[in-house]
């Protein structure tokens, strides 16, 4: 098998934890042959999944192998990464070939793979199958429309687990108003916009290429992004928040500092550019320009840079992308301005849709099945056209005339 080694930096999932020194155990790399694919064929019969015993849709991103095997039949081999369950322990996890195929027939398509000859199971491979709501039933806050106090959350919406029904459920109990985060603010919030506003008829998966604004979404910038919210609903602690806010005003003052200061082009400063491998100046330039350039790096300004404060690794990291990307963060954040005017265009919940005219009668059924909660989520409606969200605005603006 081929090593595949773990990161060489460990880097936490919380901002509240400091990068540990880990042993790493490695993983392999593996392959199925054609013996494997000839067990597999030979045996498909006995699969629930073919069989029909299993009727729902499998995770379109992650097959069985035997759907590998049948899909992709040109393919003479499919990758398979062996994963050590942890530190202390002999036993492996194989990634790559679920299946529902019997324990004797996954033992014996097993055994045809190189470094994998003798392998004994700890426990065979399982098929699943989750019975699910329409996820359409749901409000943003992951309320059931026609059931108040009833919050759904992960396999039962056609999708991962999640906490933010948790939330809205402990809100709705103090009679506060639910979090929702809206498609700018988090994947989460594009996850549970697109099951409520669009459904789904397979198992849910949250992608990055799903988000419009994934360059605003970076695990960089997370608490960033959500501290202040979690801290607004008492999921965060007084110190962890205060120690959020100087870590904020850090990163803003140092960005400004930087957009600020002005360097002279002199022999020593030169030197170091063209020891980057980036152009000489003849003239004053602000700071925050040259770490535009490709070549250089925050960590390389110390060396041109006096007055620099002392930041911890995040922050540096932090100034760094916000200086670098700057001209696309601001084009991202003046396309997020647009989308939440239409997200602020709140729909009141006995707005009349069937008493819409010039729209098409598909768009009607539409949103008065859905019911959306403002004009953005409307517009993202299978079948809602930008004409359609034309006219909804018209008829908005004469609903909130009337009831004035």
């Amino acid at each position: 098998m081929e090593i595949q080694e773990g990161d060489s930096e460990i880097i936490p999932f919380s901002f509240e934890n400091k990068a540990k020194k880990i042993k790493q155990e490695p993983c392999y790399l593996t392959y199925t042959n054609e013996r494997t694919h000839e067990i597999i064929r030979e045996n498909l019969s006995r699969s629930p999944m073919y069989s029909g015993e299993i009727e729902g849709t499998g995770p379109r991103y992650c097959p069985s192998i035997e759907d590998k095997v049948v899909r992709f039949s040109d393919k003479p081999r499919h990758q398979i990464f062996i994963e050590p369950m942890g530190i202390d322990t002999e036993e492996m996890y194989v990634q790559g070939m679920s299946s529902s195929l019997p324990e004797d027939v996954q033992i014996a398509m097993y055994r045809t793979i190189a470094g994998m000859e003798n392998v004994e199971f700890t426990r065979p491979a399982y098929a699943i199958e989750y019975d699910a709501i329409n996820p359409t039933q749901l409000k943003l806050s992951l309320e059931l429309k026609s059931i108040e106090g009833m919050f759904f959350a992960g396999q039962i919406n056609g999708t991962s687990g999640y906490e933010e029904a948790a939330v809205n459920a402990s809100l709705k109990l103090e009679g506060k108003e639910p979090v929702i985060l809206h498609r700018s603010d988090a994947y989460i919030g594009v996850l549970i916009d697109d099951i409520v506003t669009k459904g789904t008829n397979e198992p849910y998966r949250m992608m990055t290429s799903r988000a419009e604004y994934r360059l605003l979404l970076r695990q960089d910038n997370a608490d960033l992004r959500l501290t202040p919210i979690g801290h607004e609903v008492g999921l965060i602690s007084e110190k962890r928040y205060k120690k959020f806010l100087k870590k904020r005003e850090n990163i803003k003052k140092e960005i400004e500092r930087i957009k600020n200061t002005n360097i002279k082009p002199t022999n020593e400063i030169n030197k170091i550019l063209e020891a980057k491998g980036t152009s000489t100046i003849n003239n004053g330039i602000k700071m925050s320009e040259i770490l535009k350039r490709t070549e250089i790096t925050y960590q390389d300004l110390e060396t041109i840079d006096k007055e620099r404060p002392k930041l911890t690794k995040a922050e540096q990291e932090q100034v760094e992308i916000q200086i670098k990307y700057e001209g696309y963060i601001n084009l991202q954040e003046t396309a997020i301005e647009k989308f939440k005017k239409l997200e602020n265009k709140v729909i009141p919940a006995d707005f009349e849709y069937k008493a819409l005219k010039g729209i098409s009668l598909e768009a009607i059924q539409k949103l008065d099945k859905f019911k959306p909660v403002s004009v953005g989520q409307a517009s993202r409606i299978s079948g809602i056209s930008p004409a359609d969200i034309s006219v909804l605005l018209i008829y908005l603006e004469q609903f909130k005339k009337t009831k004035k």
